[in-house]
């Protein structure tokens, strides 16, 4: 994908003495007191901020936090706390400016916080007015932020159509350029794991992979689906009956190009969904009316694991079992400890795989975990980021 590049623009010089404008994702959970509770997503922002101003820029960041209303600035929405935090990690003050549409004053090798984004009249909806704005303050535009990267706001799009100069930052580049190296330009067998509680939820993911995956693993509820779509009986398991036709048009779009959505063979049942439940390993074939399929079975585990490290390129959102409760956690574990041993490139997003990862310790053995949630599930769907377009057409555009 053409586009330009925050790092090189510095390395070029081209950053020095200008006003940067970086669109960050700082939206980091809180407790009910207003303390941060995990910082992931700050500290992720952290090199560009320290790019821009080693370059001798000019710095302003901004970012959204929480759902605000428009136009209806609440404490409870404020940026403070973060820039707390980024003052305590850059080892300098981050001052936070409010009101600040109309005019940012801040000089060459410094850096300001500006409030609240979303709190902007005509954010969500790309006012081309405010974008207007946002882009008189500043002489490039950094988009910095991949979470928001399937949104067309104002401060992710709007901005970039007409700033004077629009670029990536390093942690968008770092999502484009593993994207392009998993889904675009694939090392093969390309295997995909997609799970979750929900068919319906996942549905388009599923029909895109399945035209271009070699391997399309599914677990959690969807698998209970495709279980049933192959004829077995899942018990009162967690499943969408009526979606099988989708599901075995999954199945059969695999089997056309000599492909597999491989089946589990066993499985972890209990009889009640609970941390304390009896586990028991059961043949697929002999699920009981009464069981709830929490987990795929160890033989099943088994063969996955086998085909993951055999593959080049894997593609991971979501895990296999119910992994909070002990007793069904072993196939998501035995996934994720494939993956690591595997020599090929893995991505990996999502909130529950990235808990999963973290849970088992294997982050520096995944090739990219991918910071955006429903920005990563759009990318799998098929979908073209509007950050990634914006940003296309106007490196194409100098």
């Amino acid at each position: 994908m053409n586009i330009l590049r925050f790092s090189d623009l510095c390395a070029q010089g081209r950053a020095r003495g200008q006003r940067v404008f970086i669109r960050a994702d700082l939206n980091v959970p809180q407790d009910d007191a207003g303390h941060i509770t995990e910082d992931t997503r700050i500290r992720a922002s952290l090199p560009c901020i320290r790019m821009a101003l080693d370059a001798g820029a000019a710095v302003m960041v901004t970012s959204h936090l929480g759902r605000p209303t428009e136009g209806e600035f609440k404490p409870e929405d404020s940026l403070a706390p973060v820039a707390a935090r980024l003052s305590e990690l850059l080892g300098r003050e981050v001052p936070l400016r409010s009101h600040w549409v109309d005019g940012v004053q801040v000089a060459p090798g410094q850096v300001v916080l500006l409030e609240n984004c979303r709190v902007n009249k005509g954010e969500k909806k790309n006012n081309p007015e405010l974008a207007q704005k946002l882009a008189a303050l500043c002489d490039i535009f950094v988009h910095d932020a991949f979470g928001t990267a399937h949104r067309a706001e104002a401060s992710t799009y709007g901005i970039a159509q007409y700033a004077k100069t629009a670029c990536a930052g390093p942690l968008l580049a770092a999502e484009i350029d593993a994207i392009s190296q998993a889904l675009a330009n694939p090392k093969r067998p390309l295997a995909a794991i997609v799970a979750g509680s929900k068919v319906s939820t996942k549905l388009t993911i599923l029909k895109s992979l399945a035209a271009n995956v070699d391997q399309l693993i599914v677990g959690g509820g969807i698998a209970n689906t495709f279980m049933l779509a192959a004829g077995l009986k899942i018990g009162k398991s967690l499943a969408e009956p009526n979606l099988l036709a989708e599901a075995k048009a999954v199945i059969e779009a695999m089997k056309a190009r000599g492909a597999e959505v491989p089946i589990p063979t066993d499985v972890v049942v209990a009889k009640t969904f609970a941390a304390d439940a009896q586990a028991t390993v059961k043949a697929a074939t002999e699920v009981a009316d009464d069981d709830l399929i929490l987990d795929i079975g160890p033989q099943t585990a088994a063969r996955l694991a086998t085909q993951l490290k055999a593959a080049g390129t894997i593609v991971w959102n979501g895990p296999v079992g119910v992994f909070e409760f002990e007793a069904f956690s072993h196939g998501t574990e035995t996934i994720a400890r494939a993956i690591a041993e595997s020599s090929a490139f893995s991505i990996a997003g999502g909130g529950d795989t990235l808990a999963a990862i973290a849970k088992y310790g294997i982050e520096k053995e995944v090739g990219y975990i991918s910071t955006g949630g429903g920005a990563f599930l759009e990318v799998l769907e098929g979908k073209t980021l509007p950050a990634f377009t914006i940003l296309s057409e106007r490196a194409g555009s100098l």
